[in-house]
């Protein structure tokens, strides 16, 4: 009886073995074809700074402002030592990495008029899909924080824009101290005002709300646009972390600095709670700044020009992407790559089809960066447009051609021998002049006209003037 038993029980034993087995044979098989467990979704964190110079982090080269957080995350992850925004200032840049498209498509070639009450066909339209909009189709939970500066009007605040959650205020700019000066300089969540009492520095601010809504949204996948309104002026810091720059002499790049330090500890706490919650190695971490330095105290050496301009400092910017469990760290990556990429490289993370979004001017970068794609360029060519064409510049390879108001001319550059721009080459190159030329006009010929105007072109030929006046003060009088 009891060797029957035994017997019994081997048997049973064996049957269950071999169907164990037998499914998993299954499921490694079906069609020939390896099936692998379906990876869990990252969660998405893109950290947006305002104004912020090419030098002005540790992982570009820079000495002076403390970005330890900043640099370490950095590492481990890509760098993009060629990585662009899509236009030379706020607004645009950020409509176009939240589409994924040439803001000049939908003709939002211009910041916001500044002076009275703006409806809602000014800013990104709602016929315009945003990151966040694809990304809850994937099942993510969406957040928005900081500068908006998209659509000022309510019908198009984050909330109407596919974001679930939002913390901060409408326009493009606001004083760090949380005072509400008007609708567009006032702290919103959610649409309805948050008390001035419950206000501190803003940098802060933006970071806590970030820490909360990631410890109540850790058990799914998430997206979060933070975008920090720092270095942007005017400038305000606390003691905290202007002690951490008194080492910088001159005192405005000093205060800037602690403006950027602060961007930088709020960064560190984000991953220090993404590393507490055990979310981290599935966490992918974009950072870069909306468009090139502001005029003072940004750094954007070794790049020639500034915020607004279409040379390189105005347009090139301090970029990086992190995700322990998806990308290889410690790289630098050379070619050229935009914001606009960051909608289909993030959407084809979260598993998304990127068939199903064939309005997308931007480049899974993913491929390339996996080294899938060892040789090829993620773009051949790029371009950019302000106020309609008032200015505009075409990169094709090595070769850039800069239509420049500041110079009231049209400028042509070989990034290869002269990424510093020092050298203009047109009058030498008029068959590239105008093969660059004739690519821009059948690029936009697709564009819309701008929806309205912003002052950028007086503020342009005014700064011209300026320049050019103090350089001529400086020359030694004639007979002395």
């Amino acid at each position: 009886m009891k060797k029957n038993k035994i017997l019994n029980i081997i048997l049973i034993f064996s049957t269950l073995s071999f169907v164990v087995l037998a499914c998993s044979a299954f499921l490694r098989k079906e069609g020939g074809e390896s099936v692998k467990p379906k990876a869990e979704k990252p969660n998405i964190i893109i950290v947006l700074t305002d104004d912020q110079g090419w030098a002005d982090v540790g992982f570009n080269g820079g000495t002076d402002i403390p970005t330890e957080n900043l640099d370490r995350i950095a590492s481990e992850g890509i760098v993009f030592s060629n990585g662009y925004v899509s236009h030379p200032y706020c607004s645009p840049s950020r409509a176009g990495l939240l589409t994924g498209r040439y803001q000049a498509r939908f003709g939002h070639d211009c910041n916001m008029p500044y002076e009275g009450e703006n409806d809602d066909s000014v800013g990104t339209p709602l016929s315009e899909k945003m990151l966040s909009e694809a990304l809850k189709e994937q099942g993510y939970t969406t957040s928005a924080i900081g500068k908006w500066h998209v659509g000022d009007h309510p019908n198009l605040h984050p909330t109407q824009q596919g974001f679930d959650h939002w913390f901060g205020f409408p326009g493009g700019g606001m004083n760090y101290w949380g005072i509400s000066d008007g609708p567009l300089r006032t702290i919103y969540r959610n649409g309805k005002k948050v008390p001035e009492s419950e206000l501190t520095y803003l940098t802060d601010d933006f970071t806590n709300e970030a820490i909360n809504f990631i410890s109540q949204h850790k058990k799914k996948p998430f997206f979060m646009y933070l975008a920090y309104n720092a270095p942007h002026a005017p400038d305000h810091a606390t003691k905290q972390y202007l002690e951490n720059t008194k080492h910088i002499e001159y005192a405005g790049r000093s205060i800037y600095g602690a403006m950027v330090n602060a961007v930088d500890n709020g960064v560190g706490r984000i991953d220090s709670t993404l590393v507490a919650h055990g979310i981290k190695d599935n966490t992918v971490i974009v950072f870069l700044s909306d468009n090139g330095g502001r005029g003072t105290h940004a750094d954007n050496r070794p790049n020639r020009g500034h915020k607004g301009m279409l040379f390189e400092g105005g347009i090139k910017v301090p970029f990086f992407i992190s995700w322990p469990q998806g990308l290889k760290n410690y790289q630098r990556y050379e070619q050229v790559v935009s914001s606009l990429d960051l909608f289909p490289t993030l959407l084809s993370a979260a598993g998304g089809n990127l068939s199903d979004e064939p309005q997308l001017e931007g480049v899974n970068l993913l491929p390339y960066l996996s080294h899938k794609e060892k040789s090829a360029k993620p773009h051949e060519k790029l371009f950019w447009r302000s106020s309609g064409g008032f200015e505009y510049a075409v990169r094709k390879g090595d070769y850039k051609l800069y239509k420049s108001a500041y110079k009231n001319k049209t400028l042509l550059f070989d990034l290869k021998h002269d990424a510093l721009e020092r050298h203009d080459i047109a009058k030498d190159n008029p068959d590239m002049v105008a093969e660059l030329e004739e690519e821009y006009k059948l690029w936009d010929s697709k564009n819309m006209k701008p929806g309205w105007f912003d002052p950028h072109e007086e503020n342009v030929l005014k700064e011209e003037e300026i320049f050019e006046s103090a350089r001529k003060k400086s020359l030694r009088p004639k007979g002395k």
